[in-house]
């Protein structure tokens, strides 16, 4: 039996899901969130809760990475200690010539484009990070970067979008989209069919399981990360700071293990330690190879740690885009389904700019930024089969 239709169905109650959810509601349209988990419990549970402009090269990410700096900062600021906002800034130090020139390069076009970055020798440095490595030769301060809790995120997005009206339905499975002719008009799922005018794909990792529904390609696959956690220390790091190569491992294809180091504390007193990156879908084999490089790697990065006792590590499969930029629109062949995935690492921090512009978008208004470079059917759109069983005509 189907339900009575919704406007905006949300597949995945993740940041990027909570987001769509939140602004959906706020212009008054009616939301039914969907989960087959808890919310929060894929990839939202498991990372960091970056909002960085840093590590962004120019392009559309930085242009969504600085929308919704815009968001944290502006209209969401009064939900700050709500979702543990803070604007502890980001350090990226170079420990060699050839890194310190490389950066130099990378801030004269950060600059360009609006990132607030102050370059600053090895005094001004310890100034800011007392304990770091002996090995500096240069850094760059990015007073804007930020953290959230990203659990809280969640929870308060949804109550948010609670409050407006929306649903939430956790332990509710999507096995398969409702169709009427080409059109996407809703889901089946374990909990029944749901009808809805939009569906929008927010899995995450998951996104081009969902795809394959409609039978289209979606370029999102996942990829697995490792965050370290410390116990607990009085404070001896004060800014989220990481090397130099970061910035070039976020932004490789290549599918092999990559790591380096990023550090930061906690407000509890531990200490963070990333990263690492691989493809190699869904695994949860634990990558001990993956755990020591962090380790040695965040070392060098301040020695001190070399005493210090890890008590816990944690992963989580983020969703990685071929071309390193997330997907964010309607469905190049399934009329009706909408996508919103593809962040990889800047999930959290991206979720609530493209919650505003997809929302924009499903109302047919025209969105705060140019959404062509995030255009799903950039990757080819349909595939040359039929949409598998499950997917209902």
């Amino acid at each position: 039996m189907t339900a009575p239709a919704t406007d905006v169905l949300v597949i995945g109650a993740g940041a990027v899901g909570a987001a769509v959810a939140h602004y959906c509601a706020a212009a008054g349209l009616s939301v039914h969130v969907v989960d087959r988990g808890v919310p929060g419990s894929g990839t939202s549970s498991r990372c960091e809760g970056n909002i960085l402009v840093s590590d962004k090269e120019h392009g559309p990410e930085l242009t969504l990475a600085q929308h919704s700096l815009r968001l944290w900062s502006g209209e969401l600021a009064e939900h700050a200690a709500a979702w543990e906002f803070e604007r502890k800034g980001g350090i990226i130090v170079a420990s060699r010539q050839s890194s310190l020139a490389s950066l130099r390069r990378a801030l004269a076009v950060q600059r360009e484009h609006g990132i607030r970055v102050e370059e600053m020798d090895v005094d001004a440095l310890r100034e800011l990070e007392p304990h770091i490595t002996g090995d500096a030769v240069g850094a760059a301060h990015y007073p804007d970067d930020s953290q959230v809790m990203p659990m809280m995120v969640v929870n308060r997005l949804l109550s948010l979008a609670r409050e407006r009206g929306a649903r939430v339905t956790a332990g509710c499975e999507v096995t398969g989209l409702l169709r009427s002719g080409d059109r996407v008009v809703g889901v089946r799922t374990t909990h029944g069919d749901l009808a809805a005018g939009a569906v929008v794909n927010a899995a995450g990792p998951w996104a081009a399981q969902i795809a394959d529904f409609a039978g289209t390609r979606l370029a999102v696959a996942p990829r697995r990360g490792y965050v370290m956690v410390t116990e607990r220390l009085p404070p001896r790091v004060f800014h989220k700071v990481y090397a130099a190569e970061y910035i070039d491992d976020v932004g490789t294809s290549d599918s092999s293990l990559q790591t380096s180091p990023v550090v930061e504390s906690t407000p509890a007193g531990s200490i963070l330690i990333g990263s690492s990156r691989e493809r190699v879908g869904f695994s949860d084999a634990i990558s001990r190879e993956a755990l020591r490089r962090m380790a040695a790697a965040a070392v060098e990065l301040f020695p001190f740690l070399r005493d210090v006792r890890v008590l816990r590590h944690y992963h989580g499969f983020r969703p990685y885009s071929e071309d390193h930029t997330p997907l964010i629109g309607p469905d190049p062949g399934a009329p009706g389904l909408w996508h919103a995935t593809g962040h990889e690492g800047a999930g959290i921090g991206c979720s609530v700019g493209t919650g505003r512009l997809l929302a924009q978008q499903i109302r047919g208004e025209e969105p705060d930024i140019d959404m062509s470079p995030f255009d799903p059917a950039r990757f080819g759109g349909l595939t040359d089969r039929p949409a598998p069983e499950g997917a209902p005509a």
